[in-house]
């Protein structure tokens, strides 16, 4: 009987407080502020940990060169085998 009562009074609060909720009203401003700040906070280790703890920042600024004498000459086959036995026998032939 006394878990009856306790979740009778437990579901009544319940109940009560989200019909007072529901009239609770905010101004705009603080719904803006309050965006801000979840923002803020879910990206916190995006936006402070990558200036303070990562050290390789200054080398990923760098922009990466391509080298150019290493390229090859071969022309690439573009052709699509029709079956495995196919490809297999294009690849002994090369």
């Amino acid at each position: 009987m006394r878990v009856w009562l306790a979740c009778f009074f437990v579901l009544f609060a319940l109940a009560e407080f989200f019909d007072w909720l529901k009239e609770f009203n905010l101004p705009l401003p603080i719904y803006i502020l309050g965006g801000a700040f979840l923002a803020v906070a879910s990206n916190h280790d995006k936006i402070f940990g990558s200036y303070f703890s990562d050290t390789s920042m200054e080398a990923s600024l760098e922009h990466p060169q391509l080298d150019l004498t290493t390229a090859s000459t071969e022309p690439i086959s573009l052709a699509i085998a029709s079956s495995v036995e196919d490809a297999q026998t294009a690849e002994k032939n090369d």
